[in-house]
């Protein structure tokens, strides 16, 4: 390798530490003073870095966010691609789904649920965690289409019936520091069971009507 190659890996080795370091510390703020609160600034100082230097990565704090969201997307899949080299579809979507809920720690819950309630009042945040949402939705639309054991199996209506427990795990962790995911993520695992055999309990039967 040439020198002169060299020095740009180098270069861009180091532009993504310090990409890394800021949003490191835009988690930091985010869930210490909530993101509408946040500014660039404040970035900028839990960082240890210039405003300037801050906008040279990110112009914005939604860009910001969007960035984030890149890096667990990132993060997700090299840990499904583990996974799935250890063992069956099935297993692996248990296993990740297990992974996460229990994993997740209060300060990411904490942003989640600060992320959806910015969602409400400002369009670019709203449609990145719609984004974020539907790119879930159609994972597990998807896994649960290859793994279904029955052809009653309805994979959207499926995600309809847990979605509500998984985003209520996430609300749950936020509040509650000594919270213990386990019951919930057992629920979730036998819906998912049901929804594959095709038992999921319909609705109108729950009602009566």
């Amino acid at each position: 390798m040439s020198a002169a190659a060299g020095a740009v890996i180098d270069a861009r080795s180091g532009q993504a530490a310090r990409r890394e370091h800021i949003l490191d510390a835009a988690e930091a703020c985010f869930v210490r003073n909530g993101f509408h609160r946040t500014t660039m600034q404040d970035l900028a100082r839990e960082a240890s870095m210039s405003p300037g230097n801050i906008y040279r990565y990110f112009d914005a704090k939604e860009a910001v966010v969007l960035g984030l969201a890149e890096r667990d997307r990132e993060r997700g899949a090299v840990l499904v691609e583990a996974m799935e080299r250890a063992g069956d579809k099935r297993a692996v979507l248990m296993a990740i789904l297990g992974r996460f809920f229990h994993d997740i720690t209060r300060e990411a819950a904490v942003l989640r649920l600060d992320l959806w309630a910015e969602a409400t009042r400002n369009p670019a945040i709203a449609a990145l965690v719609e984004q974020g949402d539907e790119e879930g939705r159609t994972w597990l639309i998807e896994m649960f289409e290859a793994i279904k054991t029955s052809p009653a199996c309805d994979p959207a209506t499926l995600f309809d019936a847990i979605a509500p427990l998984m985003k209520g795990i996430i609300v749950s962790r936020a509040l509650a520091p000594d919270y213990d995911a386990s019951p919930a993520v057992a629920q979730l695992h036998a819906l998912i069971d049901a929804g594959l055999s095709g038992s999921l309990p319909r609705a109108d039967a729950e009602t009566g009507r």
